[in-house]
């Protein structure tokens, strides 16, 4: 279905609204930027903001981007025959290949991460979405593979899928602050995950293997 008129303005009126909040936290820093001045430089007013971000915090990490069902969803959504470690370090890898916003190598990128790291309430949001993560996928693990209550296998293993995405934004962010190149960050990311490939146990890499079709 195409988008329709107020579905497109109410979008475009959502992203002006985030960039413009963006531009002023990385420019002033997160913690002496207001909403009342987000709302006036985006020329909505306060409640219209609310609207589109229910908190100040949602302007740099929106949920339906920054979700906490991002790794169950990579999970559930694997192809037959793919495991769930396997299927999110090849979605990091496309993810990757693609320079794809979502792990932050688009230009400009170092300058937002930086103005992130100094947030406090911030890094606090990105530590709870972690663990949220790592929760969520735990529960998908344990139902597909009928875990009894007691099996710790499900929460061990999306614990190590959780340790090496956010080993990976890490490690990133790092080259992202040392001035390294978008192209030059993407490769260095890929060899590492192909090291932690080679450094998981054959155990967590075929856990929770979909089925093949039919």
């Amino acid at each position: 279905m195409s988008e329709g008129l107020r579905e497109r303005k109410k979008r475009q009126t959502r992203q002006r609204i985030s960039e413009v909040a963006i531009g002023l936290f990385v420019e002033r820093g997160f913690d002496h930027v207001t909403i009342a001045e987000v709302a006036a430089a985006a020329d909505v007013s306060v409640n219209t903001l609310y609207n589109y971000y229910e908190a100040k915090e949602d302007l740099v990490l929106p949920p339906d981007q920054a979700s906490p069902r991002r790794l169950a969803d990579i999970v559930r959504d694997r192809r037959p025959g793919e495991s769930a470690a396997r299927a999110v370090l090849d979605h990091l890898r496309d993810e990757l290949r693609r320079r794809d916003r979502k792990v932050g190598l688009t230009a400009g990128f170092g300058r937002v991460f930086s103005m992130m790291r100094a947030a406090p309430t911030l890094t606090a949001r990105l530590e709870d979405l972690g663990r949220q993560m790592t929760e969520a996928l735990a529960h998908v693990l344990a139902e597909e593979t009928a875990a009894a209550p007691d099996d710790q296998t499900p929460r061990l293993v999306a614990s190590q899928i959780g340790w090496f995405h956010a080993l990976l934004y890490s490690e990133i962010g790092r080259r992202i602050e040392a001035g390294e190149k978008p192209d030059e960050i993407a490769d260095a990311a890929l060899e590492l995950l192909d090291l932690v490939e080679e450094m998981l146990g054959e155990r967590a890499l075929g856990y929770a293997t979909r089925k093949d079709a039919g």
